[in-house]
């Protein structure tokens, strides 16, 4: 940066006669600090809480009070629709939404993966602690296997029940058909039981119950090869966790680059994984982690 410092040399002299003024030009950079840059990556501390606090892998009853208020709001919403279709005598129509809702569930999943892998930090409002631990989880990824269910759920749970209340108020208030509830119902459902099947994705097979297994190799739920692909450098791909069938076209079209383009010449926000890997994020195996 150059700036410009005008001085003048006035000797005693005569008032009837003055000296020119004179310029300099600093090649100095200036004093003042550069402002922080937008792509500055927040470096962040991981700690393993399977080891260093164990107790934090643990069901509460604050986890399980939201947990099943998650899964109330979301059976009222499919009691609706079942109670709905049965006065119409049309089950096509719902079944469709339901599977548009359980398609578009696994999309949002993926955005949201997305976008929490790649920008924010600790210290970012309301998600910064989501941030932090999807970070860690790339380090320790088998933790999320030792989670119990509710503790696992919890954080999803509440946002689909604080989402869902008065989306099905006001579905009820406009008379709304056995179709709207069945898509509510079932996206919301497969969005708080995301973690559910991206725990079971990190599972070993012999360990899965029989039914989810089965699942998993019919494309019904992520399985763990596919979602095994996100956990390899720079992590920018299959960050779908419901069913993972958008993750081959994302992937493919590079919709995910794409965004990070355009967000970096607008805001000049760098994504995570366009830097490399900082050394305390590197995956740990369960056994290298044991003291």
């Amino acid at each position: 940066m150059y700036t410009l410092t005008p001085y003048s040399r006035l000797s005693r002299v005569p008032r009837h006669h003055h000296r020119p003024c004179r310029a300099t030009i600093s090649t100095h950079p200036s004093a003042v600090a550069a402002p922080p840059r937008l792509d500055d990556v927040t470096r962040m501390s991981p700690t393993n809480v399977a080891i260093h606090d164990p107790s934090s892998l643990r069901s509460t009853w604050s986890h399980r009070a939201w947990v099943a208020t998650g899964f109330a709001s979301v059976l009222s919403s499919l009691a609706k629709s079942v109670a709905a279709a049965a006065d119409s005598g049309s089950v096509v129509e719902p079944l469709l939404a339901a599977y548009v809702g359980y398609i578009l569930a696994d999309l949002g999943t993926g955005i949201y993966h997305w976008a929490i892998d790649n920008y924010g930090g600790p210290s970012t409002p309301v998600f910064g602690s989501q941030i932090e631990a999807f970070q860690g989880h790339h380090r320790w990824p088998w933790t999320i296997t030792r989670r119990q269910f509710a503790n696992n759920l919890h954080a999803l749970a509440r946002s689909v029940a604080l989402a869902v209340l008065p989306i099905e108020a006001l579905l009820y208030a406009g008379g709304g058909d056995a179709a709207s509830h069945a898509f509510v119902g079932t996206c919301a459902g497969c969005v708080m039981l995301s973690q559910q099947f991206h725990a079971w994705a990190h599972e070993k097979r012999s360990r899965l119950p029989a039914a989810v297994a089965a699942l998993q190799e019919a494309g019904v739920l992520v399985s763990r090869p596919s979602h095994a692909a996100h956990h390899r450098e720079p992590y920018n791909t299959n960050y779908c966790i419901v069913s993972g069938v958008w993750n081959a076209a994302l992937d493919r079209w590079k919709v995910f680059e794409a965004a990070e383009m355009l967000i970096f010449f607008r805001f000049g926000v760098r994504p995570r994984s366009w830097s490399e890997t900082q050394s305390e994020w590197r995956e740990e195996t369960e056994a290298a982690t044991k003291p």
